[in-house]
């Protein structure tokens, strides 16, 4: 755009142009490389740069996770580089993003390894963790059944002898809500348990680690509240148990408004302090600010 001064006009064409730039390099025959040497007879206006994006990939092996278990892996990491300048304000916001895709190794992939009783106990552990826990939704989808069958029976006891029928809380009774959560976590266990199975055995051509993570830590974390059904048992620990749950609507409305009042420091903070820091550009960055503040 051009700017006139004395008469506070100016011309602005507001169409961004875009620009491709392929870069191929050879680092055996051509040395290092140097962006230099590529954009040398090119010129870059800054003052009407909006964005520029760096792509490229990086092959490697990784030597981490080997051991007496694994052997090494061959990944694609598919990297881009972000140069964020559409605010113009003279800080220019810098963005990595690495999505690794998991390779077939190719070529002298020889790797000496004898602890093939290791590998076959750890894929034992990884199905006897799914049949258990098949098992263990079985058992408990046939009590929660068998619980309905005996709230239709008792319903159509109480119809026919006292002429009314049982009451909503009544029938809420039928149904455990810890047999719900048990299994819950038997689906989510058995599917990253399989996840984790695939994995080893190098079934996927990408990493499912993160998926298979979620899983597995959502179940394992529902199989240690589950833990709280069998301190119930114990009298000094069932007082407490039958507080939290006595409780639990007033704690969820507790929450509800502190959520509300959270929400409001947090858009607070993302109009009035965004323009200024680089923390309140965004309401994430300005909700893990100020969820940092709190604790």
């Amino acid at each position: 755009g051009t700017i006139v001064s004395f008469n506070e006009s100016y011309v602005f064409d507001s169409e961004i142009e875009e620009k491709c730039y392929n870069i191929t390099h050879n680092v055996y025959t051509e040395g290092l490389f140097a962006s230099e040497t590529y954009f040398k007879d090119i010129e870059f206006k800054f003052s009407a740069l909006v964005h520029v994006n760096l792509k490229f990939s990086v092959k490697t092996v990784n030597l981490k996770a080997a051991g007496p278990i694994t052997s090494p892996d061959c990944y694609r990491f598919d990297i881009e580089i972000k140069f964020d300048n559409k605010d113009h304000d003279g800080q220019m916001l810098l963005s990595l993003d690495a999505e690794p895709v998991r390779l077939k190794c190719k070529g002298d992939t020889h790797y000496v390894r004898d602890n093939e009783l290791d590998l076959f106990l750890r894929s034992l552990l990884n199905f006897l963790v799914i049949l258990i826990c098949t098992l263990s939704f079985t058992l408990c989808s046939r009590a929660i059944w068998r619980a309905q069958q005996l709230k239709t029976i008792t319903n159509n006891f109480f119809k026919l002898t006292y002429h009314r029928e049982l009451s909503h809380n009544d029938k809420l009774e039928f149904l455990n809500m810890w047999y719900i959560m048990i299994i819950i976590n038997d689906i989510l266990i058995i599917v990253g348990s399989a996840i984790k199975e695939q994995i080893e055995r190098k079934t996927f051509t990408s990493n499912q680690w993160n998926v298979g993570s979620v899983f597995l830590g959502t179940g394992n974390m529902l199989v240690w509240f589950g833990v709280l059904r069998y301190l119930g048992f114990f009298k000094t620990y069932n007082v407490v148990i039958l507080t939290l749950k006595k409780a639990a609507p007033k704690v969820a409305r507790f929450l509800l408004c502190a959520l509300l009042i959270y929400a409001g420091f947090t858009f607070c903070g993302w109009l009035v302090l965004g323009p200024y820091h680089m923390k309140f550009r965004s309401l994430a960055t300005t909700s893990e600010c100020l969820f940092s503040l709190v604790n």
